[in-house]
């Protein structure tokens, strides 16, 4: 008889070599545990909690070959399942930045050809910038910023000072506002001109 740790690893194996019955099975066992930790850490948001979920799944199966039968795989699927939840959340930031960008120099958005390429160059720019920030601190600007989590609330979920929080924050906002302001008063300048 085996133990629930050996039928796990014995369903990894299975799974490795493409077996669909492991992967249901896997499925059923962690599905609600995934979709419990994003919808913990995504603030009750129940879409994105889906999405997310069936997205980890899919990446699983994407990545089977890879799939390691020692140590945690428990650690490795909401590895993946955060990864995602953080790539999402980048994704909204840029949306946000841009957005704000234009609705604080209260310019109207058209869909000229002229104004899609000044938006994909802003759009590089954010990209950029996000990157430029350590992981961290980051994180921290994302759930501040556009999750709106309290900085008690980060300090939490990270298990951080508050101070830590609110240090990170003013320098990940400071960098990001005076490296994009010059870039948004000439693509102003190039909107009107």
């Amino acid at each position: 008889m085996f133990t629930p740790l050996q039928q796990e690893k014995e369903l990894l194996f299975q799974l490795r070599n493409g077996d669909t019955k492991s992967f249901n099975a896997i499925y059923s066992f962690y599905c609600g545990k995934v979709y419990n930790f994003i919808l913990r850490i995504s603030d009750g948001n129940q879409f994105l909690a889906e999405e997310i979920t069936q997205n980890t799944f899919i990446k699983l199966w994407e990545k089977r070959a890879e799939l390691e039968t020692e140590g945690s795989f428990s650690n490795f699927l909401f590895t993946i399942a955060k990864n995602l939840f953080i790539n999402e959340i980048r994704h909204k930031v840029r949306e946000a930045l841009y957005t704000s960008s234009v609705v604080e120099t209260n310019e109207e958005t058209h869909h000229s050809t002229e104004k899609d390429i000044e938006f994909n160059l802003l759009e590089e720019r954010i990209n950029q910038l996000l990157l430029e920030l350590p992981p961290s601190r980051r994180q921290i600007y994302i759930l501040s910023k556009l999750r709106r989590y309290s900085n008690k609330e980060i300090a939490a979920l990270l298990n951080i000072s508050e101070n830590t929080v609110e240090s990170q924050l003013t320098k990940a906002s400071k960098h990001i506002r005076s490296r994009l302001a010059p870039y948004v008063a000439t693509l102003i300048l190039m909107i009107n001109g």
